[in-house]
Order: C-alpha cells, then structure tokens, then sequence
C-alpha cells in the first residue's frame, strides 16, 4: 500500500512537534538543575569529595555540689594517616616506628590500607604532647595529628561507684558517666579538606573546620568532703573487720539528694581493667539485696504509731524470751527476753516478740500497705543503672508466720537505696521523695544553669505528728538502747541497729550476718541520715557493735563540716558497765591546787606546769566536754597573772 505525500509531511511535522517539546523540557530541566539545584547539587558533591578529620568534643566535667571538679578530660593528640597521601610507605613506617613503639611492619600496613582516613593504633592513641610535636616536626605527607580527650578522675576512686568511668573512645560506660553519655558527650567537630577520587589533596582547594560543641557540665547531689569522710571510714572498716564487702550512703532526708554513696571493694576508674568487673559492674548501695533485719522494724513501728494501733509509753509488753506463731517459735536476740517493757523499751531493746505484736495489731493487709508506700518491692528510680527491686510476698502467700516474721525485717528482700529513702520519709515529715545524684547542668563557657532537678515527692506516707514520734523513738534507741554506739555528744542523734542472717544455699547462715545501721541527725530536726552495711564482718556480729560506730563517724565529722551547732539538750545517755561516761570541764581559772582536788571528785587527772598559787590557764578550756578520767593541764601563776590571763579570755 502506497502511503500519500501529505501523510509523510503530516508525521515529519509531529515528529518535529515532539523533537522541539522534548528540547523545551530538557532546556527547561537543564535551567532548573543549573539554578533551582545548583547550589545544593554543588554542594552535595564538595560533599562527596571531601575528607574530614575528627576533631574530639571535649566531654563535660563532673563536680560535686560546691564546684570541686571529680572528672575532667585532658587533651591528647592522635595520630592519624591518610592513605593515598603518604608518598613513601616504607619511609613513613620506618620514622614513626620509634616514635609510636609500633613494629614498622604493623604501621606499613596500617598506612596503605585502602581506606580515606586510618587512626594508627594502638601506639598513635591519644600520645604526649611532647611526642606529638616530633611527629608534626617530621613533615610526613599523610600523616595528620588531631586532638582527641581522655577522661581523668583527679582523687582517684573517690566516689567511683556513682561516677563510673569512660571507654577508650570517651563513651560513658558506668555510672553518670553511662547514665548521662548524651549530655557529656556533646558533639564532634573536623577539619576537612576536598580530594578527588583517588584521595589526592584537590590543587586550589581550602580547609573547613568545624568546630566541636563540647559537653554541658555536670554538677552532682554529692558532697565530695563528706563523701571523703564516708570512704575513709569504710576502708578501715574493711581493714579492721576483713569483711566480704561495705556500703554506706548518706541522704539529705529532706530532699532526697545523695550527699556520699560509696562501696568496698571500690575501684580507680582510670584502672578498672586491673579489678574483677563485678566490682565495678555492682553498685552495691543499689543493687544489693538481703534481708534488712532490725533497721525495718522502723516501718513497722511508722505503721503501727500512724494506724494508732500503739502508745509507746503508755502500754506494757511482756517479752519472754520468744513467740509462737503458727506452729513455729520466733526468738528475742535475749536469750530469756527483757520481761516487762513498755513499747518504747521493745524498740530501743529492737525485742521482736514485741514488733510481732505490733505486726499481729495491724494484720497483713495494712502493714504490707504502708511498706509499699514506703517505697519497698519496688526500684526508688535513682538516676544511676543497675537498681535492683528487692522481693516481698505476695499478700495471698503471707500467713501468721510470714506477717510475723516480716514485721522484724526477716524474710523480705530490700536495697540499701530503698533502706535508707523509706526511713529517711519516716522521719522527715512522712514525705517519701525519690533519690537522686544529678543537681544541674551548666553551659561550660558562660557557667549558666542549662537545667536544674528538684526534689520530686512521691507521696506522703504518715503524718508530720507519727514521724515525730519516730524520731523520738529512734533518739531513745541510741541514748538507752541498742544504738548506744552511735551516741554522740553534744548532737542528738537517732538511729537503729540491724543484724540479718545471710541466705546461703536457701538456708540461714549460723555463722554469717549482714549487720547495718541507719542513723541521722539532728534528731528534732534531720539534716543527713547515713545507712551503713557490713557483709560478714569478723568477729563480734552485731548491727550495734559493728556498723553503728562507722556511721556515728561518719555523722559527726559530718555534722562538724556541715557546721550544724552542738547543743546541750540532747536526751541523756543510758551509760552501760565498761563505757567511759562524757563529762563537762570546770572552770579552774584562779584556783589553787588544793581547792582543785578538793572539786574534782577522781572526775579528772591533772598535770600541772609552772611555779605560783593558782591557777592561770587550762587545757581543755572550761566547758569542754571529755570522757571521764582524761586529764586536765593546768599552769599555775600569781593571782594577778591569773586576772590578766582571765581578762584576756573576755577579750577573745
């Protein structure tokens, strides 16, 4: 079939027709590349063909609550190559080999790997500043020395447990270095440059440095001065006692802020590698688990003073010795129990058949209420990793024997943190505030506060007027009671003792305990409460005799620091056979030393320097307070040195 003329023209004009649309749309889309997307497209493949050098971030500090700095980062260089830039391998290997203590076979490697960038290591990571000026001072094309951070921790193991430490690349690993990696890190910067696709140094083209944005610093609940106070005591603790392990924390009760939190075993967080990673992996304060013994019998007291199921002074129990509950015979730590007490001789003698009765008064479904409340069987929510949760029964499976036995700390599972946040809303008022470690956060180059915690309640347990019948309690447990080791003068201190016998192989240990003591101060007013526990310690195993001298310590070196005034209205001690009583010195300015004696009534031993009547000075000073028996030196004068140096006296 013949096709026509006038059909050919009228298909080389459509032809043409869609030849000139497709050169509009291309023209169109070349216009639209070349002045709608250059610029990004341009700068998509300076992208492409530039190189960065990583310039660390330089991590945030950490401090404590008064600005002393506990970790901060040093500068290292690093030395890094850049493959396809090194001219002469085997010259390059051989003149860093010295320098790096790397074999010249293991850098030759490194160095023609087909990669952009290769960091030389191990011997080119983070060198002295000293070393990196001779590797600069060697020209060596390819070979780049950048700066990169390490983690330095100026005490040492000091407050190891809450700080936890950094890995080879400045990553939080543990602790609120873990806890709070993101903030501290910040982000990297690099000094870049454009190369073509063989990795060659582009003729012409500029360095682009960006610069790091460094890490917001961190400012902790923690008193490094207290939490020195706390880690020395324990490592004589641990000296003396040649326990498994200890843990102490001491608690602002009325916030909720960590003042100290430390361990032993503890650790140097730039050496964590020469110890057992258990050591450093458990935060004992707040993973360990046992039964709590006598210092939860302060919960079931809160319970049963708030539910008036009790009056202390008003009614009487009799303690023989032990209780039988449901088949099975619960025995007093007194071997023939106390007798006839009232309930508040039953706490200051800790006697468990009398917190049974106490426990039997509120029945299982109000005490299991109020321990609850109290913040057990669940995690505090501290700011630090590894919290355990700590186990209690389930209220179906407690019968008589178990609300017994749990109503004087035996048979349920707590943590130290959970120990000492319960107690410390027993007497702060009744208000359980959740702990924590991390006060704020500042911009490291103004210093200006980025974010601020605060006290976070989470609720109120017992009334203001029950917990100060709590720390009336617990004043009297250390003046008359089994605390009486943690009695210091001059301060009114409360506390409990407590003494659980460890778990081994799902049975009572006849031979191992964990002892603890909780105790705070001042008791009318509590500014720190401090739990200590002590794992199998030798010897003598009582929470009285062996944890409660570590935290009277611990509180009153703390007290002094923290400048909290002695006062003379404390309750009186209950001194018992063999302990040294605390007496006042007298004044024996411009006695004689025949009037002296005559006074003294065996109180004191006296030392006398000087020649002359009477007396003229004195050490210790008129109204000290020592033990019994300590002695008094006098220096004796004229009566009128004695006026003189009397005078002087009122003028200081």
């Amino acid at each position: 079939m013949r096709i026509s003329k006038v059909t050919v023209r009228r298909r080389l004009l459509l032809l043409l027709v869609m030849l000139c649309l497709l050169f509009v749309a291309l023209a169109a889309r070349l216009a639209y590349v070349q002045l709608g997307k250059g610029a990004e497209l341009s700068e998509k493949a300076e992208e492409s063909w530039r190189r960065n050098i990583p310039y660390s971030a330089k991590r945030g500090e950490v401090s404590d609550r008064n600005g002393n700095v506990l970790a901060y980062n040093i500068t290292t260089p690093t030395v890094m190559a850049i493959p396809v830039q090194v001219k002469s391998p085997e010259t390059t290997a051989k003149s860093l080999a010295p320098l790096l203590g790397m074999s010249e076979e293991a850098l030759y490697k490194a160095i023609t790997k087909r990669q952009s960038i290769v960091r030389l290591q191990p011997g080119g990571r983070k060198i002295t500043m000293e070393k990196a000026q001779k590797i600069r001072d060697l020209a060596l094309p390819g070979i780049v020395v950048a700066e990169d951070n390490k983690r330095y921790y100026p005490y040492g193991g000091l407050a190891a447990h809450i700080l936890g430490f950094t890995g080879g690349y400045n990553q939080g690993l543990t602790g609120v270095e873990r806890k709070y990696d993101s903030e501290l890190s910040g982000m990297n910067g690099s000094v870049s440059y454009l190369s073509d696709a063989g990795g060659r140094l582009m003729p012409g083209s500029s360095e682009k440095y960006v610069k790091p944005k460094d890490g917001l610093n961190l400012e902790l609940t923690i008193d490094k001065s207290i939490q020195s106070i706390m880690e020395r005591e324990l490592d004589q603790a641990m000296a003396r006692l040649q326990a498994n392990s200890a843990l102490s924390i001491a608690m602002n009760p009325k916030t909720g802020e960590i003042l100290a939190m430390a361990a032993r075993p503890g650790y140097e967080p730039d050496a964590y590698q020469d110890v057992d990673p258990a050591v450093y992996n458990r935060n004992l304060p707040i993973w360990m688990t046992y039964e709590p013994g006598s210092t939860f019998k302060i919960i079931t007291l809160a319970a049963a003073l708030e539910e008036k199921k009790v009056s202390l002074k008003n009614e009487r129990f009799f303690d023989p010795g032990f209780v039988k509950v449901g088949g099975a015979t619960l025995r007093c730590w007194k071997r023939g129990g106390h007798g006839s007490q009232t309930f508040l001789q039953v706490v200051e003698n800790s006697c468990n058949p009398g917190f049974v009765a106490l426990g039997q008064r509120l029945g299982k479904e109000t005490l299991f209420k109020y321990i609850k409340n109290f913040g057990f069987g669940s995690k505090t929510g501290i700011d630090l990793a590894g919290e355990e949760n700590g186990i209690l029964f389930k209220l179906s499976q407690v019968g008589p024997v178990e609300l017994a036995t749990t109503s004087f700390g035996q048979g349920v599972s707590v943590t130290p943190i959970q120990q000492i946040t319960a107690v410390s809303a027993a007497i702060n008022g009744g208000k359980l505030f959740k702990p924590y470690v991390a006060k704020a956060w500042t911009n490291p180059e103004s210093g200006d506060i980025v974010s601020e915690n605060s006290p976070q309640l989470v609720r109120q347990v017992i009334s203001e007027e029950t917990s100060k019948q709590v720390r009336e309690a617990l004043e009297s447990v250390v003046a008359n009671g089994t605390g009486g080791n943690a009695f210091i003068d001059g301060y009114r201190v409360g506390g409990k003792t407590g003494t659980a016998q460890k778990v081994i192989n799902g049975r009572y240990s006849q031979n191992e305990h964990i002892v603890s003591f909780i105790g705070f101060a001042p008791a009318d007013d509590p500014q720190i409460v401090v739990y200590t526990a002590v794992d199998n310690p030798q010897g003598i195993q009582f929470g009285g005799v062996v944890a409660a001298p570590i935290v009277r310590s611990i509180l009153a070196d703390a007290l002094e620091y923290m400048k909290v005034p002695r006062r003379d209205d404390q309750v009186a001690k209950k001194y018992k056979y063999g302990e040294v009583p605390i007496v006042t010195v007298p004044d024996l300015m411009g006695q004689s030393v025949q009037e002296i004696y005559e006074d003294l009534n065996m109180n004191f031993n006296l030392a006398k320097s000087g020649a002359g009547n009477v007396v003229i000075n004195q050490s210790p000073k008129a109204g000290a307070r020592v033990e019994r028996g300590s002695t008094i030196r006098i220096y004796m004068g004229s009566e009128g040195d004695a006026e003189e140096e009397h005078a002087d006296h009122e003028h200081d």
